[in-house]
């Protein structure tokens, strides 16, 4: 099954299904000498983890990080990282039913056309279980990126139609959404309360900010810095729209209204969200990815079984209300993941060029 892995220098491939032994990471390309050890993991971790009252699937697991390779009194040694996160508490009875019949709106019906097969407990592979290595994965490379003073932030700016209309990053830590506008906080639960007595789900809109982003990161054409975040974020299972900058906003204006100004003193405005040509240009760099409802729901549907004949399906079983609030961790990981491998390619440039400086001398 190809598609796994990610990244060129600091490659990272997940593994492991929502109810099977574990999930977790392979991690290539993170240099020696890194401080690493299971508790670095325990914030994000559980920002991420289920079992939330109110908010989140009761399943519960302590998602608690194993490192099984790659750490040495401490110090990470340059060879591959194994991280895995045991599954204590997965239950696959309410999903017997559903052995047959395709769930709307998951990946149930493509993979099967695919595969010939799909794992109905749960999901498997394809299941959001699987951010839990991403997450993982991401507080290694936030440790790569942190002599920079880079810092990713994520914060939930709608969820179920309630937009955020203040911008406070202080109260995002305080908010069970990770919502910086305290005065919608309230909306929003009673929103989600709403959506799970219907048995129903909602979706919502996230936003990613990175500050201390050096100028320089990307590469040209395919490999370009908005693109490869893009794919990074289009990359989780409940997103299907991400926004840089301006997005489809800058659509709307003229050159004269989009284009930033550049001062002696900087970029006197930001809508090109901190890349131009593809490469980081110094200023924070902002994202925002619009993420579907949560597809698994207890209102009865139309599908078909494997047959192809026609059905009804209700979902009993333990589910999220809605991709916010866990999603935020994940958003965040896989953009230090994106941009610790272009730091670390940065940086294999400027060895090779210092390298071949050196020779050209010598010689």
């Amino acid at each position: 099954m190809a598609g796994n892995t990610f990244g060129r220098v600091f490659r990272v491939t997940t593994f492991g299904e929502s109810h099977g032994q574990g999930v977790g990471a392979v991690i290539e390309g993170c240099p020696s000498r890194i401080s690493l050890s299971s508790e670095d993991f325990v914030r994000d971790m559980a920002r991420r983890r289920p079992g939330r009252p109110g908010i989140a699937s009761p399943r519960k697991e302590m998602d608690r990080v194993e490192i099984l390779s790659g750490v040495f009194e401490g110090l990470t040694t340059g060879v591959p990282i194994v991280l895995f996160i045991q599954n204590k508490d997965a239950d696959s009875t309410p999903y017997k039913p559903l052995e047959r019949l395709f769930r709307p709106g998951h990946a149930d019906y493509a993979y099967f056309k695919k595969y010939g097969h799909f794992d109905y407990k749960g999901g498997g592979r394809y299941s959001a279980r699987e951010t839990a290595a991403r997450v993982a994965a991401g507080v290694v490379a936030g440790k790569i990126l942190a002599p920079l003073g880079l810092k990713v932030m994520a914060y939930t700016i709608e969820l179920g139609g309630i937009k955020a209309e203040n911008i406070d990053l202080g109260f995002v830590e305080e908010s069970p959404f990770f919502c910086p506008d305290s005065k919608v906080t309230k909306k929003m639960e009673e929103v989600m309360k709403k959506a799970q007595e219907e048995g129903d789900s909602l979706g919502g809109i996230a936003e990613i900010r990175v500050t201390g982003c050096p100028a320089g990161l990307g590469e040209p054409v395919f490999d370009k810095l908005d693109a490869e975040l893009a794919k990074a974020i289009m990359s989780i299972g409940t997103v299907k729209g991400v926004e840089i900058g301006e997005g489809f906003e800058a659509a709307r204006l003229k050159g004269s209204e989009n284009n930033d100004p550049i001062t002696p003193k900087g970029f006197g405005r930001n809508r090109s969200g901190g890349i131009l040509g593809g490469i980081s240009n110094g200023d924070d760099i902002l994202l925002r990815a619009a993420m579907k409802p949560i597809p698994s729901i207890g209102k009865e549907q139309d599908t078909v079984d494997k047959e192809g004949q026609a059905a009804k399906i209700t979902f009993t079983g333990r589910h999220d209300t809605s991709p916010i609030p866990r999603i935020i961790p994940v958003l965040e990981a896989m953009v230090r993941i994106v941009l610790a491998d272009h730091y670390l390619r940065s940086k294999t440039m400027t060895s090779c060029i210092e390298r071949k400086s050196l020779d050209n001398e010598q010689s």
